[in-house]
């Protein structure tokens, strides 16, 4: 139980963030008002990622798919973004990304635990 609480909690911050992103709610991206981006630029995958994976995670469906999409997306975020500004990431304003990639990472390992949608289903994980 432990775990999903977790899971859950870690899907809900992430999908906040892809509302964010996708649709400008809570103040747009870091309160400017910034509205709907381009949805095919890298920004716009970014949001659709985090949506998409962050409600897959809630519900406990394809978590380490979603997991592993969501390890990749944060490194490529913290290296493109974060990491050419200094090598600390309290200092270069990339903490939630490296803490996402490790919640992310542990649950590639875990997948949905013991309550996932996914595994009330089908009875088991997919993937």
């Amino acid at each position: 139980m432990n775990y999903t609480i977790f899971r859950v909690g870690v899907g809900l911050m992430f999908f906040q963030h892809g509302l964010q992103k996708v649709f400008g709610l809570f103040g747009g991206v870091g309160g400017t008002g910034m509205g709907v981006p381009d949805l095919t630029s890298l920004f716009g995958y970014a949001g659709l990622i985090e949506l998409i994976g962050g409600l897959a995670v809630i519900l406990g469906v394809f978590t380490r798919l979603s997991a592993l999409i969501v390890v990749i997306e944060m490194a490529v975020a913290y290296f493109m973004v974060h990491a050419p500004k200094g090598a600390i990431p309290l200092l270069n304003g990339g903490e939630l990304a490296v803490l996402f990639f490790l919640t992310h990472l542990l649950m590639l390992k875990y997948g949905s635990g013991k309550w996932g949608l996914e595994r009330a289903m089908l009875g088991k994980e997919v993937f």
